[in-house]
């Protein structure tokens, strides 16, 4: 259940990594310039109200935390890590391989 689980958010997040791309290529072609969907974009667009509650709530809880990790990474692109993220857990959702000289009936 736990491998279906990951096989699918991996293949959504696969997906959403490719619309992002599609997204920002489409995007800077009609800007002439290149453009980037950051995290705080989409996490702004998806959660509108709660991503500022969020973002204040980790900022007032550990400042240095949030500045050395939280703040890098809400200012990434977000298509390259919905890609890693969504390989990573299609990896993660792999059927284990069959041990060297053991048998298997399929």
């Amino acid at each position: 259940m736990i491998r279906f689980l990951c096989r699918c958010l991996g293949l959504l997040l696969l997906a959403a990594g490719f619309v992002g791309i599609v997204y920002d290529g489409a995007r800077s072609i009609a800007n002439n310039a290149v453009l980037v969907t950051s995290v705080s974009d989409v996490a702004v667009a998806l959660m509108k109200d709660r991503a500022a509650s969020l973002q204040a709530m980790a900022e007032g809880g550990q400042p240095t935390l949030w500045k050395l990790l939280g703040l890098p990474f809400t200012l990434s692109p977000a298509a390259p890590i919905a890609l890693v993220l969504g390989l990573v857990l299609l990896w993660l959702g792999q059927k284990p391989r069959t041990g060297i000289g053991t048998r298997f009936r399929p």
